[in-house]
């Protein structure tokens, strides 16, 4: 079996492109000697182009820092974690009997056509949100998951395929959580005749049915397959979940070293979306994964930061093919700063997050809330944070770290805090 890879290429008359495929698509087969990634920049270098997504548009939220990240492409690089578990995870379903698309290098900036409503994502939805998500105008963003691609692949008649990519949402701040990081997708449908029995079901009545149990049975076991192609022989295990686009759903974990670890979410695809997708007369299922999950897990890197360093001292440590253990070459001393705030009841605390990543980027570490009251006479509520500041590659100074702080508590008050 062979894997198609398929590049992504750009409308040079388009101010802003949009999903791949269709007419600015081509595929090439992967056979033996042709590279898995082109280029250390890879094919993602062509949307290394911040002014594509900083604009003066009303409805633009994406702040230089995030724009600055687009088109590093991590995950195209041989010899980068994130390569590495990708090119483990192509090598796994090349030796599947289906054929398998891979979709590589596509355009980061979608509409909420693509990323939501073709996915059953209510307009309601937290995710929708502009505390949650980087919009570029008023129906176009950063994509928030490589799910966005999913129903333009089905409506041009793919039945097999991968995404991966990188995507981007508002977060907390910590050494698990990044506002850019990198997904794979996967899907597959099932002929038409396979499913026949099932014409017409939904709901629960679908969720009975021999056909649904056959989908989700096959979808686990594949699953479990990669599981066991990266790790190792594992246990594992299946808890039911709940996403949109998917009926039913799952989310898989392992037993590793000692520890349960959530690895994936999955499902069969929702009727609704095939249907929207032309694609009604068929099921099949879907999956996705966070690169820098597994990576963090098989390479022992701590900070998810890490992966986004140029600090040599950290790329010599890997070799495309090879899973070996991080060695820590550094950890230099934090920084702590608090700071408390009467907070209104429309307060968002990814406001709060960005706004302090937007000032000292990856300088900050962790913001953790410490202390929270609500005062009884006033009505008024209270919350306290402590900041870490922390440099991968220097030691801070007080005096830096000081005027990052004041800018800080000077700005909150354009999200409506008053600093206590």
């Amino acid at each position: 079996m062979k894997i198609l890879y398929v590049l992504a290429l750009v409308d040079s008359t388009a101010v802003l492109g949009f999903s791949s495929g269709g007419k600015y698509a081509f595929a090439r087969s992967t056979r033996p000697g042709t590279p898995l990634f082109s280029t250390a920049t890879g094919q993602q270098a062509k949307y290394a182009t911040p002014e594509r997504y900083v604009t003066d548009h009303p409805n633009n939220n994406v702040p230089p820092h995030i724009a600055a990240l687009v088109g590093r492409g991590l995950h195209e690089r041989a010899d980068h974690p994130l390569g590495i578990i990708r090119a483990k995870i192509n090598e796994y379903f090349s030796s599947l009997p289906e054929d398998y698309q891979t979709f590589d290098a596509e355009d980061p900036i979608v509409t909420c056509t693509q990323c939501f409503d073709d996915l059953r994502i209510p307009p309601e939805h937290p995710g929708r949100s502009p505390s949650d998500t980087y919009y570029i105008s008023e129906d176009t963003l950063l994509r928030t998951h490589t799910s966005a691609h999913q129903s333009h692949h089905l409506r041009d008649g793919y039945d097999a395929f991968l995404c991966a990519g990188d995507v981007y949402r508002r977060d907390e701040i910590d050494s698990s959580h990044y506002p850019a990081f990198h997904q794979l997708e996967g899907v597959k449908l099932f002929p038409a005749e396979s499913v026949a029995g099932a014409d017409g079901l939904k709901g629960e009545a679908w969720i009975a049915s021999p056909e649904c149990a056959l989908i989700a049975k096959d979808l686990k076991a594949t699953l479990e397959g990669l599981m066991d192609h990266l790790f190792g022989p594992v246990e594992k295990r299946w808890a039911d979940d709940y996403f949109p686009f998917t009926e039913p759903s799952f989310e898989c974990e392992i037993l590793y070293q000692g520890e349960w670890l959530e690895v994936l979410g999955c499902g069969v695809v929702h009727a609704e979306v095939l249907d929207m997708a032309g694609r009604g007369d068929r099921r099949g299922w879907a999956f996705g994964l966070g690169l820098e999950r597994l990576a963090m897990v098989l390479f022992g890197i701590p900070d998810i930061r890490l992966f986004w360093t140029d600090d040599e001292r950290f790329s010599s440590q890997f070799k495309s093919g090879e899973i070996t253990t991080f060695k820590s070459y550094s950890k230099f001393p934090p920084v702590f700063k608090d700071i408390s705030m009467w907070v209104p009841e429309t307060y968002v605390e990814n406001d709060f997050f960005e706004m302090a990543r937007g000032i000292a980027g990856d300088l900050v570490e962790e913001t953790k809330l410490i202390d929270e009251f609500t005062n009884k006479k006033t009505g008024k509520t209270s919350k306290a944070y402590r900041i870490t500041y922390r440099s991968m590659d220097r030691s801070l100074t007080n005096d830096e770290i000081d005027a990052m702080q004041d800018q800080l508590r000077d700005d909150v008050v354009k999200l409506g805090l008053e600093v206590r």
